[in-house]
């Protein structure tokens, strides 16, 4: 890795160009372009706190040295420019840029039939509840509910400041161990839900052209199939160059289900797009601790016992009943996002 004070004078240099480019005319009448530049900034403003703090105290160390009275200081403001020394190495490794934006999720039952579908609505109901506790909020954009409770599919939003950045840990597959409610015999039961988290794209990041999409429209169904409307509300669109599939009902009118599947279709074009890009990085680059796709087990959730383990940072907790009903996943979130900069550091650092 380059020597801090190139990554300091690299940064300062970044950010006045940042502040330079959020007061152009140009950027500032461009919506797309201001809203990219103004997150850039964002992002910017703390690191460079923090470059200024570490000259300061580079500044009163060098003072401390040369002055016999002050001497006495050296070993603790040594210490205290270390710390800030290690602080910006870690601030300024790459992040994910996706990592400030709002998100769609989208949970689906996996093996294990009912049981699969009603453990689809327990993960759900936990990852909403998680996100009211981050100050999040959320919005259900689509629900397919299965004939004995729970969801076959459940399509919601979670908008907030850095939202991905905090549920990007919760794709893949979430396995759950216990006794269903329908078995007789107390014999435990494995089943799974998938779960896929997505940025939300904005409408003027992923254009899409008429003709590149085929829309249906059709009546509403409920669980087991009864028409639960009079009109072709429904609506089904596929992106006819990728052949992605999204359908909406949930809404009474035929406009509020196609803008609804629109915005789902741009976060999975916008998503398909990423993982082209990551694709190309370095195995190191990719990240060591799972990368979030859909078959990956990332936890189990297991009843009898009250745990709860992640796989990918080897983190079990004995508070399983808690974490479902109140949706505290802080924990794993931190643990996850330390390790992923600890990677990005020392792939950084090769």
């Amino acid at each position: 890795m380059a020597g801090i004070e190139a990554l300091v004078e690299e940064l300062e240099r970044s950010y006045t160009e940042v502040r330079e480019r959020m007061s152009d005319p140009a950027v500032y009448n461009d919506h797309r372009e201001a809203a990219e530049v103004g997150r850039r900034l964002k992002g910017l403003e703390s690191l460079y706190r923090l470059s200024q703090e570490w000259r300061q105290a580079g500044a009163d160390l060098a003072a401390a040295k040369g002055d016999p009275e002050l001497a006495s200081m050296a070993a603790e403001l040594e210490s205290e420019l270390a710390r800030l020394e290690d602080e910006l190495r870690l601030g300024l490794v790459e992040r994910d840029p996706a990592d400030s934006r709002d998100v769609i999720i989208e949970i689906r039952q996996g093996v294990g039939g009912d049981e699969a579908a009603l453990w689809a609505g327990d993960v759900y109901r936990m990852l909403t509840r998680y996100a009211e506790r981050r100050g999040f909020k959320t919005e259900l954009l689509s629900a397919n509910e299965s004939e004995t409770g729970g969801f076959k599919e459940v399509v919601f939003a979670v908008k907030g400041d850095a939202a991905f950045s905090v549920f990007k840990w919760e794709g893949g597959t979430h396995r759950v161990q216990r006794v269903p409610a329908t078995e007789s015999q107390g014999r435990i039961h494995t089943s799974t839900a998938t779960v896929a988290v997505m940025p939300e794209a904005e409408d003027v990041e992923i254009e899409l052209e008429d003709k590149d999409l085929k829309i249906d429209v059709y009546r509403s169904t409920g669980p087991g199939g009864q028409s639960v409307n009079t009109t072709d509300s429904a609506v089904r669109i596929t992106h006819v160059p990728s052949g992605i599939v999204v359908s909406m009902q949930d809404e009474k009118s035929q406009l509020q289900n196609k803008t609804k599947a629109l915005r789902v279709l741009r976060a999975r074009l916008y998503e398909a797009e990423r993982e082209r890009q990551q694709a190309t990085l370095a195995a190191t680059r990719r990240s060591q601790i799972g990368s979030g796709e859909r078959a990956e087990k990332i936890r189990t959730y297991n009843f009898a016992e009250n745990r709860l383990t992640d796989h990918r940072v080897k983190l079990t907790v004995h508070r399983l009943d808690q974490i479902l009903q109140g949706g505290d996943l802080t924990e794993f979130t931190e643990a996850l996002q330390a390790e992923e900069r600890q990677l990005a550091l020392e792939s950084a650092s090769v």
